[in-house]
């Protein structure tokens, strides 16, 4: 089948407006062919089209993958993928530029986003390919890419190891984990910390899995990463606005409707913004045991983190700091290396120091117990039976 038959194909389906099923390709084909046309050009058509029209086209087996995070697109034939290890090189190719540019801007659409010349870049969340988990998009046309149209798809797949599972991978060990028990079981407020994808959310959902049955896990996100195992779960997911820009629900919107559900544990899947504001009134106020992610490169940080996040909510380095030694209790670092793949590497403890809070290291992965161990054990009570007091 020539290129310019299936060029008018597509462009008898576009302008048509109408479902691109099995018969209507079958029907453009021999319409625009304008004469006999055998079924093996049919079925190529079909492929060609339904792959350009639905899911993430060329790209979707690498969605699909459970191994791949991310796919980078950065011209029709540098298609990268990364299983966790790195980006490799993919044999996946494009027809042309116009092919990922037509990909992207079916995305955006797919969003609810625009994607052309006067807006030549989004950022956004698709709906839910397969079972492959929610993929974040971002994509930049040309010429603002100097190099063509540019698609980033990260792929944040569903949570769900428990932590006996968790310890079994290697992500920590017997006495990390009886202190990560421990944390949950002493209701203290605590914040994992780490950079993207080192497993701050997987652990987030491990430890929610052993809050108690009888309690109930209001759980606000901006994409529905989080299913621990636990029988009362209340998932809160985010909206981003739509082509005119209206209708966008946020999470400091929803972490405020989350207190009023009755939560016996509030946790923000990644705090992010001026949210953060409202999760430390939270925790200060009787919402004991809950916690959440922030992108952080040591728990050393934490403190000068939250004072950026708070500034986007009018909270001030004060108020921020005497909120935040009141209201959080424990940090627990986790990272992603290419010789120990993701592992829990420190936990550290909020202290006052003066009118600052900064973070004691009770425990290193490669150290071991540090200046704060006391103070952790002091906080699980009997240290978990595990942490020297």
């Amino acid at each position: 089948m020539s290129t310019d038959l299936v060029e008018r194909v597509r462009s008898r389906l576009v302008s048509g407006g109408t479902a691109v099923t099995p018969a209507a390709v079958a029907t453009a084909v021999r319409e625009e062919a304008g004469g006999l046309v055998g079924d093996a050009d049919v079925l190529t058509a079909l492929r060609m089209l339904q792959q350009e029209f639905l899911g993430a086209g060329v790209l979707e087996p690498l969605l699909r993958d459970p191994e791949v995070t991310d796919v980078l697109v950065t011209g029709p034939e540098s298609v990268w993928v990364d299983h966790g290890e790195g980006l490799r090189h993919t044999q996946v190719a494009f027809a042309d530029e116009d092919a990922v540019r037509r990909l992207a801007q079916r995305l955006a659409l797919a969003a609810g986003r625009r994607l052309d010349d006067a807006q030549p870049w989004v950022d956004a969340w698709l709906p839910q390919i397969g079972d492959s988990g929610a993929v974040r998009l971002h994509a930049v046309l040309s010429p603002v890419a100097a190099g063509g149209t540019c698609i980033s798809l990260r792929i944040l797949r569903p949570a769900v190891h428990d932590l006996h599972a968790l310890e079994r991978m290697g992500t920590f060990d017997a006495t990390g984990a009886a202190v990560l028990r421990s944390v949950v079981h002493a209701r203290l407020a605590f914040l994992i910390t780490g950079g993207t994808g080192a497993g701050k959310t997987t652990l987030l959902s491990g430890m929610l899995g052993e809050v108690a049955p009888s309690e109930r896990l209001v759980c606000v996100e901006e994409a529905g990463e989080l299913h621990p195992r636990h029988p009362h779960v209340v998932r809160l997911v985010t909206r981003p606005p739509n082509v005119e820009g209206a209708g966008e629900i946020r999470v400091r919107d929803l972490v405020r409707q989350a207190l009023r559900m009755r939560p016996d544990r509030l946790v923000v899947g990644e705090v992010r913004g001026s949210e953060v504001c409202e999760l430390l009134a939270a925790l200060n106020t009787g919402h004991d045991g809950g916690g959440g992610t922030v992108h952080a490169n040591s728990p050393s940080e934490v403190p000068a983190r939250m004072e950026a996040l708070a500034a986007l909510g009018g909270l001030g380095r004060a108020a921020l700091h005497s909120q935040l030694a009141a209201a959080v209790h424990v940090v627990l670092h986790v990272r992603r290396s290419t010789t120990r793949g993701r592992h829990l590497a420190g936990i550290g403890v909020l202290r006052r120091d003066g009118d600052r809070v900064r973070v004691l290291p009770a425990w290193d992965c490669e150290t071991g117990w540090g200046p704060g161990a006391e103070q952790l054990a002091e906080l699980l009570g009997d240290g978990g039976g595990v942490v020297p007091c």
